[in-house]
């Protein structure tokens, strides 16, 4: 009989009542959870909490996950009772603003009540009663970018949010405050903003001794990501009026700028050097290290932000560097736990996270005498530097030091693997519709990454070798004989208009003419279509794997958690996800500048592969600086632009061969067409929400594909015709339609 009860009951609560979807994401956040946090209580993944909350289009738990959501959204309820707006029943009641996972609502009370009042014990080990914090109801907006919340008003009962896809309750006690704090004064007193809304006192009345803070009492850092890794050293970001306090220029001037640091003679250096700090050799600048040599397993380091000498590049930060203390924490807060604690521009930190990600180094098994060493880490790149081949050399590096002064390398001499920048005039048929529609592939080179398998060691020459599709490397081939007039899909052969498309194996799309030098997803894409190919030589690694599949996954999880925030979710129909595209970065101002930070980071990571000297007094022929690094591997960018150019053009091959559209110009991950409407679906072959097998996509996942800007075919036979140039490349202008003299040297 009680397994027949319990029969009863499970079936109950199979269909248990929830609130709606908006009040189900109130009580999440009320009580500062984040979707992970209820996922992995759950045992579901992070979308499909997302998607129980969708306002648009929710979807509804069944079984026993329904059960224990609706158990956990009834506490929740008794917790945090809604104010009556939220609780009508009305389906035209104000939506509830989305709410940063990293920026956890407050408990609420009612609108009438004040919060209980709770004993704070600071970072110096003094407790404090702040003064009643008076609720803020769950419909009210979030305080506008240019307020601060004021000293009385700290909340220190709210709970950070753990790094992204870490189970809930993974926080670790050592850094319990938070990966970095925004350092600030405020009459009179220096404050530290750290994620979460925490403040702490700080006692600090000198450089030296807020280090000594930070590292002794102040609770900062965040975990290693990878086992045989690192722990984050903690991050101080200084206001102007922390740098005012602690003896340091609100601004450079035009020389330190220049230089990069302030000179070695000021006082702030002489204070640290007499306090047995050091500094890199980059010296004080905008991200200056500051540190101890380490003993044995400790580590001393604390790093600097200062936003006013233009630490947070505003081609990639926005506005943030303007931000007040508390809402400057929370952006470089999500971006800390989503990606990593910044350790440079969005470039460095992209580099470093593939160092994070994968160290060089790990512990070895024990020797005869119990004791481990420090022994190479399988899948890393190492801890040493290896040389390129000849041909993957940027101009100027030591391997070319012998050639002729004014030599200028050809193709059957240089890799020269870039992405797309290529136009062609418009036909007359195309010229009768009225739009160009840009469409942009999301994280393209981060979806370029993934899955691809790289070189790990130095380089072997061989001559006259059979191509290797799984063997990364450079290959020296000729393709000039590949015809895109009649190309391989699948193992069908089809007929296409060659004259236009471009070519995948150059980036001006211009037919190759002979040999040259391609990296192995080039060379494997014209065996894809067809074509035989027959090296003349390689430069292969046979050590290799797929070293970038952890830095993509983590970047990828960032943007899409940080969209998904933004209130554009991975499930949505294709005009529901241009819909939601529509403005999303008004929704959360901060939020948008992450998801910048985030695209900003690919980028910059990739191009650091490949550094070149920066000044330093640096001559052709001379190793620079970057060369020192193992994690200047050349080779691996052009393997990503290689194969994020391959993916494209697959798509466009594949997009032609169905419609018979072709596209009128390509700029890097951009791409307009001809058509007949103002928008993506009217021109991408949708049949009942989906897409082409193996075409264009849209979606907000990596390698999916976004609206980039519609502008029209009037507007674009002007601009060409105004500057003679009937293939002037118009998927740089097509976002906002602005073309000015100067981008053409008038």
């Amino acid at each position: 009989m009680s397994e027949m009860f319990d029969a009863v009951d499970a079936l109950i609560a199979s269909r248990a009542a929830l609130p709606p979807a908006q009040e189900r994401k109130r009580l999440r956040a009320a009580h500062g959870l984040t979707l992970d946090d209820v996922a992995g209580a759950l045992k579901v993944r992070r979308a499909t909490v997302s998607a129980w909350e969708s306002v648009k289009k929710p979807t509804e738990p069944r079984g026993p996950e329904r059960e224990a959501y609706a158990r956990l959204l009834k506490q929740l309820a008794e917790l945090y009772p809604a104010p009556v707006s939220a609780t009508s029943t009305d389906a035209s009641a104000a939506p509830v603003p989305a709410t940063s996972p990293a920026a956890p609502v407050e408990a609420e009370t009612p609108s009438t009540g004040t919060a209980p009042e709770a004993a704070v014990t600071t970072a110096t080990g003094n407790t404090r009663t702040p003064a009643p914090v008076t609720a803020v109801p769950a419909t009210a907006p979030r305080p506008a970018g240019t307020t601060r919340t004021p000293p009385t008003s700290r909340r220190p009962g709210v709970r950070k949010a753990p790094p992204a896809g870490a189970p809930a309750g993974a926080a670790d006690p050592r850094f319990e405050n938070g990966p970095l704090t925004v350092v600030d004064v405020e009459d009179g007193k220096v404050l530290a903003y750290c994620t979460g809304g925490l403040v702490l006192d700080v006692p600090a009345k000198s450089l030296p001794s807020l280090v000594d803070w930070t590292l002794k009492e102040a609770k900062l850092g965040a975990p290693k990501l990878s086992g045989p890794g690192k722990d984050a050293d903690p991050l101080l970001v200084l206001t102007e009026a922390a740098l005012e306090r602690y003896g340091l220029p609100a601004a450079l001037t035009e020389e330190e700028r220049i230089a990069g640091r302030i000179p070695e003679g000021h006082k702030v250096i002489k204070q640290l050097t007499r306090a047995q700090w050091q500094l890199t050799k980059r010296g004080f600048g905008p991200w200056a290290r500051i540190y101890r040599p380490a003993t044995g397993a400790e580590r001393a380091c604390v790093q600097l932000c200062i936003p006013s000498w233009n630490a947070l590049d505003t081609r990639h930060w926005g506005a943030a560097g303007q931000l007040p203390p508390a809402e400057l924490a929370r952006l470089l807060g999500v971006y800390a736990s989503r990606v990593m604690t910044p350790r440079g521009s969005t470039a460095v930190t992209g580099l470093e996270l593939m160092t994070a990600l994968h160290p060089p180094t790990r512990a070895s098994e024990p020797d005869a005498d119990g004791k481990r060493h420090s022994a190479h880490n399988p899948g890393s790149l190492g801890k040493d530097p290896v040389d390129c081949a000849p041909c993957e050399a940027p101009d100027g590096h030591p391997l070319l030091a012998n050639l002729p002064r004014f030599h200028v390398r050809g193709p059957a001499e240089k890799l020269f693997e870039e992405a797309y920048d290529w136009a062609r005039p418009m036909t007359d048929a195309e010229c009768t519709l009225r739009h160009l529609v840009g469409i942009d592939v999301n994280m393209a080179f981060a979806a370029g990454a993934n899955g691809l398998t790289v070189g790990l060691g130095a380089p072997t020459h061989l001559s006259d070798p059979v191509f290797d599709p799984k063997l990364p490397g450079s290959w020296l081939v000729d393709l000039s004989h590949v015809d895109l007039s009649r190309v391989k899909a699948g193992k069908e052969w089809v007929e296409l208009d060659g004259s236009m498309l471009p070519s995948p194996f150059t980036p001006k799309g211009e037919r190759p003419e002979g040999p040259a030098w391609y990296a192995t997803p080039t060379v494997a894409y014209a065996v894809e279509l067809g074509y035989d190919v027959r090296p003349l030589e390689a430069w292969v690694r046979r050590e290799n794997g797929r070293y970038l599949d952890g830095w993509y996954n983590r970047l990828r999880d960032a943007y899409v958690a940080t969209m998904a925030d933004l209130g554009v979710a991975t499930d949505l129909a294709p005009a529901d996800f241009l819909t939601a595209m529509n403005g999303y970065a008004a929704r959360d101002p901060e939020l948008a500048i992450v998801v910048s930070a985030v695209k900003a980071t690919v980028k910059g990571g990739l191009g650091k592969l490949r550094e070149r000297p920066r000044g330093e007094g640096w001559r052709p022929g001379e190793p620079w600086r970057a060369l020192a690094r193992p994690t200047w591997r050349p080779d691996i960018r052009a393997a990503v632009i290689s194969r994020t150019r391959i993916n494209l053009h697959r798509k466009i091959v594949k997009h032609a061969a169905f419609t018979g559209q072709y596209p009128i110009a390509i700029l890097s991950d951009c791409v307009v067409y001809a058509a007949s409407g103002p928008g993506p679906l009217d021109f991408l072959p949708y049949r009942e929400d989906k897409p082409l097998p193996g075409g264009f996509k849209l979606g907000i996942n990596p390698g999916l594909v976004k609206h980039e800007g519609t502008q029209s075919v009037l507007w674009g036979e002007e601009v060409r015709e105004r500057f003679d140039a009937p293939e002037l490349n118009l998927a740089r202008y097509i976002k906002d339609g602005s073309v000015t003299d100067a981008d053409h040297g008038e």
